[in-house]
């Protein structure tokens, strides 16, 4: 709550293709400049922002935003995103959105022994095979990972088939997955990081892409 906006706000152009929602629980300029870029009008919401709220603006898309601290001192937040993944609004979630979404799903989170730090974490995409170096700065981490390296479905606790999409190299963590039957993901890591390496630039355009097929 200290680091989220008082009030809603809106970013980029008004006539833009898209509209989608910014849930900010700290989020970095550059997110929401990657969407605006991508013919995205973006409307900010406080972290303490209700469905009902979020939802009257029509959105095409929602993003959970980056963040600080402990995603499981947050059940507020968690209870609204397990409202959104009830719905076929495309989700996408970085850092903190991303752990959230994993404790919405019914998964837990830990404290990690030693955080993720810095632009150079190697993150392997089961998807495509290739790895990419990534920008990571995290204390938590989702705990459903078996230390595979290889892409893994699991059923969540709460009823969602779950796909790993990404994993740290370093330590066999999560660091990306997504639900089968929605299109809704989310990353551990900051595909946005500026100066840093673009290599997950791509995951923005995903993220369109499932807005335009919605």
């Amino acid at each position: 709550s200290k680091v989220s906006t008082e009030n809603s706000y809106n970013f980029g152009k008004e006539d833009a293709s898209y509209k989608v929602v910014v849930l900010d629980l700290g989020v970095k300029k550059n997110i929401l400049r990657c969407l605006a870029e991508r013919d995205c009008y973006l409307k900010v919401f406080p972290v303490n922002s209700s469905f009902e709220e979020i939802k009257a603006w029509e959105p095409h898309g929602i993003m959970l935003s980056n963040g600080p601290g402990d995603p499981a001192a947050m059940p507020k937040v968690v209870k609204l995103v397990k409202e959104i993944i009830k719905t076929d609004i495309p989700v996408f979630g970085i850092c903190l959105g991303h752990q959230v979404l994993g404790l919405a799903c019914g998964f837990s989170t830990y404290k990690m022994h030693n955080g993720h730090r810095g632009v150079n974490h190697p993150v392997k995409n089961l998807l495509t095979g290739k790895c990419e170096i990534t920008s990571q700065n995290h204390g938590f981490c989702v705990g459903t990972s078996n230390g595979s390296h290889s892409i893994e479905i699991v059923d969540s606790p709460n009823g969602f088939e779950i796909e790993i999409t990404h994993t740290h190299l370093n330590d066999g963590t999560i660091a990306g997955f997504r639900l089968k039957n929605k299109k809704i993901f989310s990353v551990q890591f900051h595909p946005e990081s500026s100066a840093g390496p673009n290599d997950s630039r791509y995951l923005f355009d995903e993220f369109i892409e499932n807005i335009r097929l919605s």
